[in-house]
């Protein structure tokens, strides 16, 4: 088994390290045992995802004297509610959990996002671990320190900014996984390429074989990961440059609204939400619809859908996921914000796009 990479994440007092590879977990023992104190390790976990790895995580829990306290939660974007940030809460509070325990989130993303944002209100801000177990969570949501829930009125629209203390992104986790899942994960990697690392997308179109196998994805996680903590360290908060992680995701949050409850996962929503983004900006003249094709082709064969026709959950509606983008909290004053691109590679900003363009654009693709 090779030593696990080490991407630091640089924000002064906050960073911290993404251990990523096979053995991830058993490299990271003494620093966990540094952040559970008390000799006990509280794991919020996603009990379908621990399970078929519950009895390693003991054993190397037991290695650095630590004990395995488990709240279990069924994974899923349900549980990311007020409901389940109270009654998370107050399991925390019936342990007595102390400030500098740290909480350890088990799972895919939802899990982390609930999890860290326990993290961050519990007696005014513990740490917290993450633990991601899905290849959407291990490239994205574990870094960077957004946290959350969703309401009545979408997604993500309540949380805080709190930065885990590490995260250990062991690629062991994935071996279980569902193949959709990790083709849902893999167009995180496409997006760190697309955005601004035209390199990383070249390697993408360089893989020749199955682009999801483990030791084909170990140092892309790395590459993605090592993408994210750049855009983290130069604007933590989402105030300017940061909001280019969002390639997709204005569309990708739309679909994901209107689709059959079930039917669509995010990483397939984001997908296709890329492509939508190259297309409407080869349509603004902003880039070659050559680039859209490209990120189509890479996407598509990880097995994700590049068009709508191709996305679970339909059928959509222009209309519809015309307004849903405009509750997006990335607008500001008048027309939507979008992600849009001059290039592989050069994705900006764009503010103010008319919502009669965009509708028009997505009738024309549906």
């Amino acid at each position: 088994m090779s030593k696990p990479l080490t991407v630091p994440v640089e924000l002064g007092p906050a960073s911290y390290d993404v251990l990523i590879g096979q053995g991830a977990l058993e490299a990271a023992s003494d620093r966990l045992k540094a952040l559970c104190p008390r000799g006990r390790a509280i794991v919020v976990a996603d009990e379908a995802a621990l399970a078929p790895h519950r009895a390693r995580l003991e054993a190397v829990l037991a290695g650095a004297g630590l004990s395995l306290h488990v709240i279990a939660l069924s994974g899923g974007e349900s549980i990311k509610s007020w409901q389940s940030l109270e009654a998370l809460t107050g399991k925390l509070l019936d342990l007595n959990m102390e400030r500098g325990e740290a909480l350890i989130a088990f799972g895919g993303g939802t899990v982390g996002d609930l999890a860290g944002f326990a993290a961050a209100i519990m007696k005014r801000g513990c740490p917290f671990v993450q633990m991601p177990t899905t290849l959407l969570a291990q490239v994205d949501s574990s870094v960077g320190g957004k946290t959350g829930i969703n309401t009545a009125h979408g997604k993500n629209l309540v949380g805080a900014f709190h930065q885990p203390a590490l995260v250990i992104a062991d690629s062991a986790f994935l071996a279980t996984l569902p193949r959709r899942e990790l083709a849902a994960g893999y167009a995180e990697i496409v997006k760190a390429g697309l955005i601004a690392d035209a390199a990383l997308f070249e390697r993408l179109e360089a893989v020749t074989g199955d682009p999801l196998a483990l030791d084909t994805l170990t140092p892309l996680i790395a590459d993605a990961v090592a993408f994210k903590a750049r855009i983290v360290a130069e604007d933590e908060r989402e105030g300017s440059v940061r909001a280019l992680l969002n390639l997709g995701h204005t569309f990708g949050h739309a679909f994901e609204a209107d689709a059959a409850k079930g039917a669509l996962i995010h990483g397939e929503a984001v997908a296709c939400g890329i492509v939508l983004a190259l297309k409407y900006s080869a349509c603004k003249g902003l880039c070659d619809a050559a680039d859209a094709r490209r990120a189509s082709a890479v996407l598509e064969k990880a097995g994700l859908p590049a068009r709508i026709a191709d996305l679970p959950g339909g059928p959509y509606e222009a209309t519809s996921l015309t307004a849903r983008m405009g509750s997006d909290k990335k607008n500001a004053g008048a027309g939507l914000t979008l992600i849009l691109a001059r290039g592989i590679g050069k994705a900006f900003i764009a503010k103010g796009e008319a919502p009669a363009d965009v509708e028009a654009f997505l009738a024309g693709e549906i």
